[in-house]
């Protein structure tokens, strides 16, 4: 049986908050058939493996506005479900977003009245979700911002993650807070790219090549990221998974 078929999403559809009986009706691998975005350029890095994309409103759940963080943890979790033989060889499904606020509270990192809220979550808490289902640690990096360092720091941490580990990327910030997935980065002369997976789409479930040519999922300069704002990356540390 493909692993893709274990996700079932089980319980009733509204005390589960409405969620998708089988992963199965989410687009996988959105980022394939995207062209690189540099002709010749020097060093390009991907994720290893499969992931299932998800995005505001997929399960039923109307989270416009404020659970891009949530769903791009989804989309992380979906790659540790498909790739990643948890320590405790138990294949979680990716959590809920009501799943994910009583694990944060659980954990303490919340009080009580953020379960059932519309509250954003952040970089450092998806380290704490996917620690809590998944037994995987994730290393933070703070990047302070500004081209330089965005262009140095921020792309080297995501060079040697993608061939180290392989996994998805979470990325957030203060002025951009939008949260991203990111599944590539491409290096050249003249800069660098990001192969995003934004999680803001909402909408009938989309094949990736509608997905690709509506901007959802795109390669996209560095440099054209808030140049004032701080970013935080969270990289899930995993074993290297071969191709």
């Amino acid at each position: 049986m493909d692993k893709k078929d274990l996700i079932d999403w089980g319980g009733n559809a509204a005390e589960e908050g409405n969620r998708v009986r089988k992963a199965g009706n989410l687009s996988k691998n959105v980022h394939t058939g995207l062209p690189s975005p540099l002709a010749d350029h020097a060093r390009c890095s991907l994720i290893k493996g499969d992931f299932i994309y998800f995005h505001y409103g997929c399960d039923g759940q109307d989270d416009r506005g404020w659970g891009c963080g949530y769903r791009t943890i989804q989309t992380m979790a979906s790659w540790l479900l498909l790739n990643f033989s948890p320590p405790k060889g138990q294949h979680t499904p990716p959590p809920s977003l009501p799943e994910i606020q009583h694990a944060l509270v659980t954990m303490g990192d919340k009080p009580g009245s953020f379960s059932g809220s519309r509250e954003w979550i952040g970089t450092f808490e998806a380290s704490l979700v996917l620690d809590y289902f998944y037994d995987v640690p994730c290393k933070v990096v703070h990047v302070r911002g500004g081209g330089s360092e965005l262009e140095q720091v921020a792309v080297a941490e995501l060079h040697q993650h993608f061939e180290k580990h392989g996994s998805p990327v979470m990325m957030g910030g203060d002025r951009d807070n939008s949260s991203k997935g990111i599944v590539g980065v491409c290096t050249g002369e003249k800069g660098s790219y990001l192969l995003i997976v934004d999680p803001h789409y909402c909408g009938r479930q989309l094949e990736k090549a509608e997905l690709q040519s509506r901007g959802w999922v795109a390669w996209k300069r560095v440099s054209s990221l808030d140049q004032s704002s701080f970013y935080n990356l969270c990289l899930p540390q995993t074993q290297k998974i071969s191709n």
